[in-house]
């Protein structure tokens, strides 16, 4: 019978198998191999800590991973000096000892979640160092130095192994990785401004918004590798910060687009010169050949701005919004133009605008300490919980329980609700026992010397690579690595003891078991509770904002505030359609505080009345802030707010300067707009 041809052969599919995560796999394991008979070469005592730090330390992107190797080697360093220090000095006080260890595991992990760069696996390995390398040995300290010794020279070997083998073989490079991604957002920004052009409004569902808000936030992240991934360091660092700028500010542009077509009603404007500005800016948006098109955008940024000064010359609302509509389509063109052009840059070709000042500072990451003490707080309540119960069971493997536990915790530290992760963790090495049983007990018993091991645990390790270059899978592929390494317990000689290797997969999963309920126990706050929080955060800095006095910088407060959203957007992508988070429009926010820069800004060049009216239209801003962070709802303004608002607008009419003019009168619509998103444009004449 023949296949049939939606039903491909087990040969096409192997062919089918993504070659760079073939190749990540190949480097992993061929780092195992190295670090293995280093270890048995070297006689160290626990080949299988050496080859399980392989696999943890090794990442899908080879940029990724070296910026991290000096943080994880100094990060061991310092848990092995605390070990060092604390247990032969407190071994008479076990009580004392206990809380210390969870101390300062807390504290380690309180610092790694408080750091979103590559340095938070300084303190991240610092605190889990720690703990592996004291809880085994706390009833026998006098080893304590030759054990810690040898610690930290099987992770150092692993570490240096998987660094110097992904260097070479580089499955993956950052470079291609941030090419690729910024490439999708620009497409998908692009096509959901064609869907904001549009007459009926496509693609502009909230999720979708969420869902490139996230993004550009993951690509942020990710860009902060590639100066190590790149030669040319300074070049580097100044595309890759002016292209964050870029990517930053498209969001807000084409939110604002859909926003004032929103508030049109979605009927077609009246004047025919925007009707078609918008269809040249679709056909623009839809063009292929973006390269050809520098021209064409040219042309339609100066139109689209002309048309702008135009409407904003008249005084009735729908023709300010015309205004508003046409200007932000203009910036949005003009930022797509100049971010197509940084990433080709970024393939070697000169960048067709220059730098601006100051674009050589990388941009800031928002930090949520709130977050970071509870998780430091329910890491060290964990530490002590697992030595109670390890103390009251009289456990011989509790050591290897609490060390398994640490593992686990320190794994999933940075999650508001880590145990649905855990518990994926648990499934994984459930999985995994029958596969260690029959390599302990079928296969190594066949094995003879050092070469024959290294074939027989390719198909394996392998397979298990191949899962761990997988984003989706990722996440259970180091239970399934720890569960088989571990299980079968690696040493100078192979002693297949059925007794043992039932004890330490017992002690894995009661770690994780342990790990689990512990963590309901302290850290099962939701992510509806911490979006709601970081939401009246965000409301809290739009007040600081309102209310500030210096020079504003867009780019930088843009691209905070949009990491801030893109964090909001990734908890209320888990939440209800219900919850109270979704009517907080992390996007609109962005825009108000744009608004309020331009404010700030033209309030910086006026005086007397013009000065006075800004500063008061800012302050209620400032209030209405307030008041949402306070009671921590959608307040709408108070009646005040209205005629601050038409005394701000007719002052501003009466400034000189043409260009601050126009640009702080749109920010004054634009804070109206934003404030009172669903009300209908109301036509009246605003006093001169």
């Amino acid at each position: 019978m023949s296949v049939p041809a939606s039903a491909p052969t087990w040969h096409h599919r192997f062919l089918l198998c993504d070659p760079h995560k073939i190749l990540f796999s190949l480097s992993s394991y061929l780092a195992c191999v190295i670090t293995l008979g280093i270890a048995f070469a070297a006689e160290l005592p626990r080949p299988w800590w050496a080859i399980l730090t392989v696999y943890v330390t090794a990442q899908p992107m080879s940029g990724a991973l070296r910026p991290k190797v000096s943080y994880r080697l100094i990060g061991i360093v310092l848990g092995a000096i605390v070990s060092i220090l604390l247990v032969p000095n407190l071994q008479n006080s076990p009580e004392l000892l206990v809380l210390s260890l969870a101390a300062w595991t807390g504290f380690c992990i309180y610092l790694a979640v408080s750091d979103r760069t590559p340095r938070a696996f300084l303190f991240q390995m610092a605190g889990f160092s720690a703990a592996v390398i004291s809880f085994p040995y706390l009833d026998d300290p006098d080893v304590i130095f030759t054990t810690t010794i040898s610690r930290v020279e099987e992770m150092t070997v692993a570490i240096v192994a998987v660094t110097v083998v992904h260097s070479i073989m580089r499955p993956w490079n950052v470079r291609e990785i941030i090419q690729e991604r910024a490439r999708s957002f620009l497409r998908d920004a692009m096509d959901w401004a064609d869907g904001a052009l549009d007459a009926q409004h496509k693609n502009l569902s909230s999720s979708r918004r969420q869902r490139i808000a996230a993004d550009v936030t993951e690509l942020g992240i990710v860009a902060i590798h590639l100066p190590y991934d790149m030669p040319g360091l300074t070049k580097t660092r100044a595309l890759v910060y002016a292209l964050q700028r870029r990517l930053a500010s498209l969001i807000p542009l084409a939110s604002a687009v859909a926003h004032r077509l929103d508030l049109l009603s979605g009927k077609e404007p009246e004047d025919k010169d925007l009707v078609a500005l918008i269809e040249e800016a679709r056909t623009w948006l839809q063009e292929s050949d973006r390269q050809m098109t520098e021209e064409n955008a040219d042309k339609l940024i100066a139109r689209a701005r002309s048309l702008a000064r135009k409407s904003s010359a008249r005084s009735d609302w729908s023709a300010l919004i015309a205004a508003s509509l046409a200007e932000r389509l203009a910036e949005f063109i003009e930022t797509v133009r100049d971010a197509e052009a940084l990433v080709m840059a970024l393939d070697g070709m000169p960048p067709r605008m220059s730098m601006e000042n100051g674009i050589e500072k990388p941009q800031p990451l928002t930090q949520d300490r709130a977050l970071a003490v509870l998780a430091g707080a329910a890491m060290a309540a964990a530490i002590v919980i697992y030595c109670l119960i390890w103390i009251l069971l009289a456990w011989p493997a509790g050591s290897a329980t609490a060390a398994f536990a640490a593992l686990v915790t320190c794994s999933f530290a940075a999650q508001e609700d880590p145990a649905p992760a855990i518990r994926r963790y648990l499934l994984a090495t459930l999985a995994t026992f029958p596969i260690a049983a029959i390599y302990m007990f079928v296969v190594l018993p066949c094995v003879d010397g050092y070469a024959m091991l290294s074939l027989a645990l390719a198909p394996a390790l392998i397979g298990i690579g191949y899962i761990q270059a997988d984003p989706a899978r990722s996440a259970i592929a180091l239970p399934m690595f720890s569960c088989l390494i571990v299980g079968l317990g690696f040493v100078d000689s192979f002693q297949p003891d059925f007794a043992s290797f039932v004890n330490t997969g017992i002690a894995q999963v009661m770690g994780i078991v342990v790990t689990i309920a512990v963590t309901r126990l302290f850290r099962s706050v939701g992510a509806e509770w911490t979006a709601r929080r970081m939401v009246r955060r965000q409301w809290s800095e739009l007040e600081a904002l309102a209310n500030a006095r210096s020079e504003p910088d867009f780019g930088s407060w843009t691209a905070r505030a949009l990491d801030h959203t893109g964090q909001i957007a990734a908890r209320i992508a888990v939440t209800g359609e219900g919850d109270e988070a979704h009517a907080a429009d992390g996007l609109s926010d962005i825009r108000i505080g744009r608004n309020i820069l331009h404010l700030r800004r033209a309030a910086a060049f006026a005086h007397g009345r013009i000065e006075r009216s800004i500063d008061a239209l800012l302050a209620e801003v400032a209030h209405l802030f307030r008041r949402r962070r306070v009671d921590g709802d959608m307040a709408p303004p108070r009646d005040s707010f209205w005629s601050a608002l038409d005394s701000a607008i007719a002052a501003i009419q009466t400034m000189e300067d043409n260009s601050i003019r126009h640009q702080a009168l749109l920010a004054a619509v634009g804070i109206r707009c934003n404030l009172i998103p669903l009300t209908p444009i109301t036509e009246r004449v605003i006093a001169a």
